[in-house]
Protein backbone atom coordinates (compact mmCIF):
# COMPACT_ATOMS: atom_id res chain seq x y z
CA UNK A 1 0.00 0.00 0.00
CA UNK A 2 1.31 3.43 -0.95
CA UNK A 3 1.88 5.65 2.06
CA UNK A 4 -0.27 8.74 1.72
CA UNK A 5 0.82 12.15 2.85
CA UNK A 6 -1.06 13.41 5.88
CA UNK A 7 -2.77 16.73 5.10
CA UNK A 8 -1.20 18.82 7.91
CA UNK A 9 2.35 17.45 7.67
CA UNK A 10 3.67 20.87 6.69
CA UNK A 11 2.58 22.45 10.00
CA UNK A 12 4.63 22.63 13.18
CA UNK A 13 2.70 23.31 16.38
CA UNK A 14 4.02 24.22 19.83
CA UNK A 15 1.46 23.18 22.44
CA UNK A 16 1.62 25.06 25.73
CA UNK A 17 -0.80 24.69 28.62
CA UNK A 18 -2.24 21.66 30.36
CA UNK A 19 -5.32 19.55 30.91
CA UNK A 20 -8.03 19.59 28.31
CA UNK A 21 -9.00 22.34 25.90
CA UNK A 22 -5.60 23.34 24.46
CA UNK A 23 -4.16 19.82 24.39
CA UNK A 24 -7.32 18.42 22.78
CA UNK A 25 -6.93 20.94 19.95
CA UNK A 26 -3.32 19.80 19.63
CA UNK A 27 -4.46 16.20 19.40
CA UNK A 28 -6.87 17.01 16.57
CA UNK A 29 -4.13 18.70 14.56
CA UNK A 30 -1.71 15.86 15.28
CA UNK A 31 -4.25 13.28 14.07
CA UNK A 32 -3.93 14.79 10.61
CA UNK A 33 -0.17 14.97 10.53
CA UNK A 34 0.85 18.25 12.17
CA UNK A 35 4.09 18.00 14.12
CA UNK A 36 2.82 18.86 17.58
CA UNK A 37 5.50 19.51 20.20
CA UNK A 38 4.02 19.52 23.68
CA UNK A 39 5.81 21.65 26.27
CA UNK A 40 5.75 20.64 29.94
CA UNK A 41 7.60 22.38 32.81
CA UNK A 42 10.64 20.45 34.06
CA UNK A 43 9.73 18.55 37.20
CA UNK A 44 6.01 19.32 36.88
CA UNK A 45 4.22 17.40 34.16
CA UNK A 46 0.76 17.92 32.75
CA UNK A 47 -1.75 16.65 35.37
CA UNK A 48 -3.50 14.76 32.56
CA UNK A 49 -0.72 12.17 32.78
CA UNK A 50 -2.36 10.97 35.99
CA UNK A 51 -6.04 11.75 35.45
CA UNK A 52 -8.67 9.03 35.18
CA UNK A 53 -8.17 5.34 35.75
CA UNK A 54 -4.69 3.84 35.61
CA UNK A 55 -3.11 0.49 34.82
CA UNK A 56 0.33 -0.45 36.21
CA UNK A 57 0.82 3.17 37.20
CA UNK A 58 0.01 4.49 33.70
CA UNK A 59 -2.88 6.96 33.31
CA UNK A 60 -5.31 5.65 30.69
CA UNK A 61 -6.51 9.06 29.48
CA UNK A 62 -3.06 10.42 28.67
CA UNK A 63 -2.21 8.20 25.65
CA UNK A 64 -5.42 9.35 23.96
CA UNK A 65 -4.94 13.04 24.69
CA UNK A 66 -1.23 13.05 23.80
CA UNK A 67 -1.23 10.69 20.84
CA UNK A 68 1.01 11.56 17.91
CA UNK A 69 2.69 14.37 19.90
CA UNK A 70 6.32 14.95 20.81
CA UNK A 71 7.25 15.97 24.35
CA UNK A 72 9.82 18.50 25.50
CA UNK A 73 10.44 20.25 28.81
CA UNK A 74 10.84 24.01 29.06
CA UNK A 75 10.54 26.39 31.99
CA UNK A 76 8.61 29.39 30.68
CA UNK A 77 8.80 31.13 34.05
CA UNK A 78 12.52 31.68 33.52
CA UNK A 79 13.91 34.25 31.08
CA UNK A 80 16.16 31.60 29.54
CA UNK A 81 13.13 29.41 28.85
CA UNK A 82 11.23 32.31 27.31
CA UNK A 83 14.22 33.01 25.08
CA UNK A 84 14.24 29.41 23.88
CA UNK A 85 10.54 29.54 23.06
CA UNK A 86 11.14 32.65 20.97
CA UNK A 87 13.78 30.68 19.07
CA UNK A 88 11.29 27.86 18.51
CA UNK A 89 8.73 30.36 17.22
CA UNK A 90 11.04 31.14 14.29
CA UNK A 91 10.56 27.53 13.14
CA UNK A 92 6.88 27.20 14.07
CA UNK A 93 3.50 27.80 12.43
CA UNK A 94 1.13 27.63 15.38
CA UNK A 95 1.27 28.23 19.14
CA UNK A 96 -1.52 26.71 21.24
CA UNK A 97 -1.91 28.06 24.78
CA UNK A 98 -4.67 27.83 27.36
CA UNK A 99 -3.30 29.87 30.25
CA UNK A 100 -5.25 32.57 32.02
CA UNK A 101 -5.19 35.75 29.87
CA UNK A 102 -2.16 37.87 30.64
CA UNK A 103 0.13 34.95 31.43
CA UNK A 104 1.87 34.91 28.06
CA UNK A 105 2.28 38.69 28.26
CA UNK A 106 3.78 38.38 31.75
CA UNK A 107 6.35 35.97 30.29
CA UNK A 108 7.22 38.41 27.47
CA UNK A 109 5.59 36.02 25.01
CA UNK A 110 2.67 38.11 23.79
CA UNK A 111 1.36 37.61 20.27
CA UNK A 112 2.81 41.00 19.28
CA UNK A 113 6.25 39.94 20.52
CA UNK A 114 6.12 36.58 18.76
CA UNK A 115 4.74 38.10 15.55
CA UNK A 116 7.77 40.40 15.36
CA UNK A 117 9.93 37.27 15.33
CA UNK A 118 7.67 35.35 12.94
CA UNK A 119 4.90 37.38 11.23
CA UNK A 120 3.26 34.14 10.07
CA UNK A 121 2.77 32.78 13.57
CA UNK A 122 -0.79 31.85 14.54
CA UNK A 123 -1.55 31.93 18.26
CA UNK A 124 -4.50 29.79 19.33
CA UNK A 125 -5.65 31.05 22.73
CA UNK A 126 -8.25 29.17 24.76
CA UNK A 127 -9.46 30.51 28.11
CA UNK A 128 -12.54 30.61 30.29
CA UNK A 129 -13.82 34.00 29.13
CA UNK A 130 -11.62 35.13 26.25
CA UNK A 131 -8.83 37.68 25.93
CA UNK A 132 -11.07 40.74 26.36
CA UNK A 133 -14.02 41.80 28.51
CA UNK A 134 -14.57 42.32 32.24
CA UNK A 135 -14.19 38.60 33.06
CA UNK A 136 -11.02 37.99 31.09
CA UNK A 137 -8.80 37.54 34.16
CA UNK A 138 -11.13 35.08 35.87
CA UNK A 139 -10.07 31.48 36.21
CA UNK A 140 -12.34 29.36 34.05
CA UNK A 141 -12.65 25.60 33.81
CA UNK A 142 -14.95 23.75 31.43
CA UNK A 143 -17.52 23.24 34.19
CA UNK A 144 -17.86 27.01 34.62
CA UNK A 145 -18.11 27.47 30.86
CA UNK A 146 -20.89 24.89 30.73
CA UNK A 147 -22.73 26.70 33.52
CA UNK A 148 -22.36 30.26 32.21
CA UNK A 149 -22.81 29.20 28.59
CA UNK A 150 -26.31 27.97 29.41
CA UNK A 151 -25.83 24.21 29.04
CA UNK A 152 -26.05 23.22 32.71
CA UNK A 153 -29.33 25.13 33.13
CA UNK A 154 -31.14 22.90 30.62
CA UNK A 155 -29.42 19.62 31.55
CA UNK A 156 -31.17 17.23 33.92
CA UNK A 157 -34.72 16.75 35.17
CA UNK A 158 -37.12 19.54 36.15
CA UNK A 159 -37.50 18.30 39.74
CA UNK A 160 -33.75 18.13 40.37
CA UNK A 161 -30.78 20.56 40.40
CA UNK A 162 -28.90 21.26 37.16
CA UNK A 163 -26.73 18.33 36.10
CA UNK A 164 -23.57 17.88 34.12
CA UNK A 165 -22.94 15.72 31.09
CA UNK A 166 -20.68 12.78 31.96
CA UNK A 167 -17.68 14.10 30.01
CA UNK A 168 -15.75 17.38 29.88
CA UNK A 169 -17.94 18.73 27.11
CA UNK A 170 -17.10 22.42 27.70
CA UNK A 171 -13.38 21.86 27.16
CA UNK A 172 -14.02 19.63 24.17
CA UNK A 173 -16.28 22.17 22.48
CA UNK A 174 -13.71 24.91 23.06
CA UNK A 175 -11.02 22.69 21.52
CA UNK A 176 -13.18 21.99 18.47
CA UNK A 177 -13.86 25.69 17.89
CA UNK A 178 -10.19 26.51 18.51
CA UNK A 179 -9.18 23.94 15.90
CA UNK A 180 -11.66 25.32 13.39
CA UNK A 181 -10.34 28.83 14.02
CA UNK A 182 -6.78 27.62 13.69
CA UNK A 183 -7.40 26.00 10.31
CA UNK A 184 -9.30 29.08 9.10
CA UNK A 185 -6.30 31.21 10.08
CA UNK A 186 -3.92 28.83 8.30
CA UNK A 187 -6.04 29.08 5.16
CA UNK A 188 -6.23 32.89 5.35
CA UNK A 189 -2.46 33.06 5.80
CA UNK A 190 -2.06 31.58 2.33
CA UNK A 191 -3.49 34.83 0.96
CA UNK A 192 -2.13 37.45 3.38
CA UNK A 193 1.13 35.85 4.47
CA UNK A 194 0.31 36.90 8.03
CA UNK A 195 -0.67 35.08 11.19
CA UNK A 196 -3.25 36.18 13.75
CA UNK A 197 -4.78 35.35 17.13
CA UNK A 198 -7.54 32.75 17.45
CA UNK A 199 -9.39 33.72 20.65
CA UNK A 200 -11.65 30.94 21.95
CA UNK A 201 -13.59 31.22 25.21
CA UNK A 202 -15.05 28.18 26.93
CA UNK A 203 -18.36 29.85 27.80
CA UNK A 204 -18.77 31.12 24.20
CA UNK A 205 -18.06 27.70 22.76
CA UNK A 206 -20.87 26.27 24.89
CA UNK A 207 -23.21 29.18 24.23
CA UNK A 208 -22.73 28.87 20.47
CA UNK A 209 -24.47 25.46 20.44
CA UNK A 210 -27.44 26.57 22.55
CA UNK A 211 -29.81 26.71 19.60
CA UNK A 212 -32.61 29.31 19.87
CA UNK A 213 -32.65 30.01 23.62
CA UNK A 214 -32.08 33.77 23.15
CA UNK A 215 -34.85 34.54 20.60
CA UNK A 216 -37.07 32.07 22.46
CA UNK A 217 -36.75 34.34 25.47
CA UNK A 218 -36.69 37.74 23.77
CA UNK A 219 -39.38 37.17 21.15
CA UNK A 220 -41.55 34.44 22.65
CA UNK A 221 -41.07 35.02 26.38
CA UNK A 222 -40.01 31.41 26.82
CA UNK A 223 -37.16 30.19 29.02
CA UNK A 224 -36.07 26.67 28.16
CA UNK A 225 -35.93 24.60 31.33
CA UNK A 226 -34.62 21.16 32.27
CA UNK A 227 -36.76 18.48 30.66
CA UNK A 228 -34.83 15.26 31.16
CA UNK A 229 -34.60 13.09 28.05
CA UNK A 230 -36.81 15.21 25.82
CA UNK A 231 -36.47 18.40 23.83
CA UNK A 232 -39.30 20.96 24.15
CA UNK A 233 -41.84 20.58 21.37
CA UNK A 234 -39.92 17.77 19.63
CA UNK A 235 -41.71 14.41 19.69
CA UNK A 236 -41.32 11.56 19.62
CA UNK A 237 -37.68 11.70 20.67
CA UNK A 238 -37.11 9.88 23.92
CA UNK A 239 -35.94 6.67 25.55
CA UNK A 240 -38.40 3.79 25.88
CA UNK A 241 -38.44 0.76 28.18
CA UNK A 242 -38.49 -2.70 26.61
CA UNK A 243 -39.67 -6.17 27.62
CA UNK A 244 -36.17 -7.29 28.60
CA UNK A 245 -35.81 -4.32 30.99
CA UNK A 246 -33.54 -2.11 28.95
CA UNK A 247 -34.00 1.20 27.16
CA UNK A 248 -33.85 2.10 23.48
CA UNK A 249 -33.76 5.52 21.85
CA UNK A 250 -36.29 6.38 19.16
CA UNK A 251 -36.22 9.61 17.16
CA UNK A 252 -39.24 9.96 14.88
CA UNK A 253 -40.20 13.63 15.09
CA UNK A 254 -40.26 14.31 11.33
CA UNK A 255 -43.66 13.72 9.71
CA UNK A 256 -42.56 11.02 7.28
CA UNK A 257 -40.52 9.21 9.93
CA UNK A 258 -43.42 9.34 12.39
CA UNK A 259 -45.61 7.69 9.75
CA UNK A 260 -43.09 4.87 9.50
CA UNK A 261 -43.01 4.53 13.30
CA UNK A 262 -46.79 4.17 13.34
CA UNK A 263 -46.48 1.40 10.75
CA UNK A 264 -43.77 -0.30 12.84
CA UNK A 265 -46.12 -0.21 15.84
CA UNK A 266 -48.91 -1.64 13.65
CA UNK A 267 -50.95 1.47 14.37
CA UNK A 268 -50.84 3.35 11.04
CA UNK A 269 -53.96 5.33 11.93
CA UNK A 270 -51.97 7.37 14.49
CA UNK A 271 -50.22 9.21 11.67
CA UNK A 272 -53.53 10.87 10.74
CA UNK A 273 -54.75 11.38 14.29
CA UNK A 274 -55.16 15.17 14.80
CA UNK A 275 -53.29 14.86 18.11
CA UNK A 276 -50.17 13.60 16.30
CA UNK A 277 -50.51 14.48 12.61
CA UNK A 278 -48.22 17.55 12.71
CA UNK A 279 -44.94 18.50 14.38
CA UNK A 280 -46.66 21.04 16.66
CA UNK A 281 -49.45 18.64 17.59
CA UNK A 282 -46.98 15.94 18.57
CA UNK A 283 -45.09 18.45 20.70
CA UNK A 284 -48.27 19.49 22.50
CA UNK A 285 -49.24 15.85 23.14
CA UNK A 286 -45.75 14.59 23.91
CA UNK A 287 -46.53 12.79 27.17
CA UNK A 288 -49.46 10.89 25.71
CA UNK A 289 -47.53 9.95 22.59
CA UNK A 290 -44.49 8.77 24.55
CA UNK A 291 -46.69 6.62 26.78
CA UNK A 292 -48.31 5.00 23.73
CA UNK A 293 -44.94 4.25 22.17
CA UNK A 294 -43.64 2.74 25.40
CA UNK A 295 -46.71 0.54 25.67
CA UNK A 296 -45.55 -0.95 22.37
CA UNK A 297 -41.84 -1.24 23.21
CA UNK A 298 -42.66 -2.95 26.51
CA UNK A 299 -44.17 -5.86 24.59
CA UNK A 300 -40.88 -6.62 22.78
CA UNK A 301 -37.26 -7.38 23.66
CA UNK A 302 -34.97 -4.52 22.67
CA UNK A 303 -33.34 -6.50 19.84
CA UNK A 304 -36.68 -7.37 18.25
CA UNK A 305 -38.05 -3.84 18.59
CA UNK A 306 -34.93 -2.41 16.96
CA UNK A 307 -35.12 -4.89 14.09
CA UNK A 308 -38.68 -3.79 13.35
CA UNK A 309 -37.75 -0.12 13.59
CA UNK A 310 -34.73 -0.60 11.33
CA UNK A 311 -36.85 -2.38 8.74
CA UNK A 312 -39.23 0.59 8.69
CA UNK A 313 -36.42 3.15 8.53
CA UNK A 314 -37.01 4.67 11.97
CA UNK A 315 -33.86 6.08 13.67
CA UNK A 316 -33.34 4.03 16.82
CA UNK A 317 -30.67 2.35 18.89
CA UNK A 318 -29.47 0.96 22.17
CA UNK A 319 -27.85 3.19 24.78
CA UNK A 320 -24.28 1.97 24.54
CA UNK A 321 -21.80 1.37 27.32
CA UNK A 322 -18.08 0.91 26.60
CA UNK A 323 -18.72 -2.86 26.40
CA UNK A 324 -21.44 -2.36 23.77
CA UNK A 325 -19.18 -0.10 21.71
CA UNK A 326 -16.39 -2.68 21.68
CA UNK A 327 -18.77 -5.42 20.53
CA UNK A 328 -20.41 -3.41 17.76
CA UNK A 329 -19.33 -4.47 14.23
CA UNK A 330 -20.02 -1.00 12.80
CA UNK A 331 -17.43 0.59 15.10
CA UNK A 332 -14.96 -2.03 13.91
CA UNK A 333 -15.71 -1.58 10.22
CA UNK A 334 -15.37 2.21 10.54
CA UNK A 335 -12.04 1.84 12.40
CA UNK A 336 -13.37 3.74 15.39
CA UNK A 337 -11.54 1.48 17.82
CA UNK A 338 -7.84 1.67 16.98
CA UNK A 339 -5.23 -0.51 18.64
CA UNK A 340 -1.84 1.15 19.21
CA UNK A 341 1.22 -0.43 20.77
CA UNK A 342 1.99 1.17 24.14
CA UNK A 343 5.56 0.70 25.46
CA UNK A 344 4.33 -0.23 28.95
CA UNK A 345 0.80 -1.57 28.48
CA UNK A 346 1.13 -3.38 25.15
CA UNK A 347 -1.93 -3.21 22.90
CA UNK A 348 -3.84 -0.03 23.77
CA UNK A 349 -7.32 0.64 22.34
CA UNK A 350 -8.49 4.20 21.76
CA UNK A 351 -11.03 6.15 19.65
CA UNK A 352 -10.17 6.44 15.99
CA UNK A 353 -9.69 9.62 13.97
CA UNK A 354 -12.68 11.84 13.18
CA UNK A 355 -13.63 12.94 10.55
CA UNK A 356 -12.89 10.42 7.82
CA UNK A 357 -11.12 11.85 4.76
CA UNK A 358 -11.46 9.81 1.60
CA UNK A 359 -8.01 10.51 0.11
CA UNK A 360 -5.79 11.73 2.96
CA UNK A 361 -7.25 10.31 6.20
CA UNK A 362 -5.69 11.00 9.56
CA UNK A 363 -3.62 8.41 11.39
CA UNK A 364 -2.61 7.44 14.93
CA UNK A 365 1.11 6.76 14.82
CA UNK A 366 1.87 6.33 18.53
CA UNK A 367 0.25 6.85 21.96
CA UNK A 368 2.22 9.94 22.93
CA UNK A 369 5.38 10.32 24.96
CA UNK A 370 5.27 8.16 28.06
CA UNK A 371 8.31 10.03 29.44
CA UNK A 372 8.30 13.78 30.03
CA UNK A 373 10.83 15.46 27.73
CA UNK A 374 11.30 12.36 25.58
CA UNK A 375 12.04 14.47 22.50
CA UNK A 376 14.29 17.09 24.07
CA UNK A 377 17.34 15.95 22.12
CA UNK A 378 15.46 15.77 18.83
CA UNK A 379 13.92 19.22 19.14
CA UNK A 380 16.74 21.13 20.76
CA UNK A 381 19.64 19.50 18.95
CA UNK A 382 18.15 18.84 15.51
CA UNK A 383 15.75 21.78 15.22
CA UNK A 384 17.66 24.47 17.12
CA UNK A 385 21.17 23.05 16.75
CA UNK A 386 22.07 23.07 20.46
CA UNK A 387 25.17 21.19 21.54
CA UNK A 388 25.12 18.40 24.09
CA UNK A 389 27.03 20.66 26.46
CA UNK A 390 24.38 23.39 26.23
CA UNK A 391 21.59 20.87 26.81
CA UNK A 392 23.37 19.65 29.91
CA UNK A 393 23.72 23.21 31.18
CA UNK A 394 20.04 23.99 30.52
CA UNK A 395 19.03 20.86 32.37
CA UNK A 396 21.26 21.61 35.34
CA UNK A 397 19.78 25.11 35.65
CA UNK A 398 16.20 23.77 35.46
CA UNK A 399 15.46 25.51 32.16
CA UNK A 400 14.61 22.21 30.47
Amino acid sequence: MTKHRLPLENLRVIELGTLLAGPFAGRLLADFGAEVIKVEPPGKSDPMRNWGKSKDGVGLWWPIQSRNKKSITLNLREEAGQSILRELVKETDIIIENFRPGTMEKWNLSYETLAEINPKIIMVRTSGFGQTGPYKHRAGFGSVGEAMGGLRYVTGYPDRPPSRIGISIGDTLAALFATIGCLVAVHEREHSGKGQVVDTALYESVFSIMESIIPDYLLAGYVRERMGNILPGVAPSNIYFTKDKTYIVIGANADNVFTRLCEAMDQPELADDPRFATHNARGENMKLLDSMIEEWTKTLPAKEALEILEEKGVPSGLIYSAKDILEDPHYKEREMIVNVEHPQLGEFSMPGVVPKLSRTPGKIKHPGAEVVGKHNDEVYRELLGYSQERLKELKNTNVI
